[in-house]
């Protein structure tokens, strides 16, 4: 059955007197537990796609429901509170605040959530102890090693127990060692956790673990 429906999206991004078609009109549907991976050429419209069915961007037009809520359809509070409370996201840049320790970025959203005290450590040690960054909890982001920040960033996204996890270009800016790691990582806690990983990459590997692979090009799927 399938988990999130998009039909038809479009993305238009006005750049000065024309206009840039991001995306042309999009069908996919993602199965609940599914690790799907969107590859494609830098540019084709993966990242636009990513963004508007995590709802960090809202399409120009179609239709994208989420188990069965028209998200679309939702009022602004209503659709942050829903993003947050079932999706999270893995950047590429990682995205940490560097002012804040490796624990203290991972509790970040627990404390939006106004989840309670003793809970957000037991969460965030379980978290460490699974992704192996226990002994970096009280080290700041530039203390860290590349692998070592995106395990904290997967912790991160992982510790409000989303049902979809978007990742965009998770191993862009490692090398190959803690690239393959970070996937590792990310596929045994979509078996594990029965988390839906929709991650978009030109990577190789990425492809090569997916349950199912689909390529973006020129803002719309292309079929093989």
């Amino acid at each position: 059955m399938s988990f999130i429906i998009a039909r038809n999206l479009k993305k238009d991004y006005p750049m000065g007197k024309t206009t840039v078609h991001a995306l042309r009109g999009v069908d996919l549907s993602v199965a609940k537990g599914e690790y799907l991976c969107v590859g494609g050429p830098s540019g084709a419209g993966k990242s636009t796609l990513l963004n508007i069915m995590g709802l960090l961007d809202d399409a120009t037009d179609g239709e994208l429901s989420f188990d069965g809520v028209d998200v679309r359809a939702l009022s602004p509070k209503a659709l942050h509170r829903f993003r947050r409370q079932r999706i999270a996201f893995i950047f590429q840049s990682f995205n940490l605040v560097p002012v804040l320790n490796a624990r203290e970025n991972i509790e970040f959203p627990l404390l939006i959530q106004k989840v309670p005290a003793a809970e957000r450590q037991r969460r965030i040690d379980k978290l460490a102890d699974e992704v192996s960054i226990r002994e970096y909890l009280n080290h700041k982001p530039d203390e860290l090693s590349g692998g070592q920040r995106q395990r904290v960033a997967i912790a991160r996204a992982l510790v409000t127990a989303p049902e979809v996890v978007f990742a965009d270009e998770p191993t862009a800016n490692l090398d190959s060692a803690n690239g393959q790691a970070v996937l590792e990582l990310m596929r045994r806690l979509n078996r594990e956790e029965k988390t839906t990983f929709i991650i978009a990459s030109h990577d190789q590997a990425v492809m090569s673990e997916a349950d199912r692979m689909i390529r973006v090009i020129d803002g719309m799927i292309c079929h093989d």
